[in-house]
């Protein structure tokens, strides 16, 4: 999985395309060191910030959490990116783990 509890909340690891025809999500991806990470295209470029920001809008509005309460804690100017969202751990795993199973079925 790509979602794992951390003392502020969750923290989830992303493989992001930056200047994507659109806003979407595109499954899971095999990391190099054996995990996951959950694939992510945005229509921003990757510059000043702008696609961490188009990221973290989609992460929020699709998961229905406050863009106040995500932040992106490494890869910032890379495409492998581990963001952070604060919370209750427990009830924010579950609820992501609900999604991703919802998404396989789309």
């Amino acid at each position: 999985m790509p979602f794992r509890a951390c003392p502020a909340g969750v923290r989830v690891r992303l493989k992001v395309t930056p200047k994507a025809k659109r806003n979407q999500f595109g499954g899971l991806l095999d990391e190099p060191d054996g995990g996951k990470a959950l694939k992510v295209s945005v229509t921003a470029a990757p510059e000043s910030g702008k696609a961490s920001e188009a990221v973290i809008a989609l992460l929020a509005q699709e998961w229905g959490v406050a863009k106040s309460a995500i932040s992106v804690v490494s890869g910032a100017t890379d495409r492998r990116k581990l963001v952070e969202i604060r919370g209750a751990s427990q009830g924010l795993l579950a609820k992501l783990q609900g999604w991703l199973a919802a998404e396989k079925t789309k």
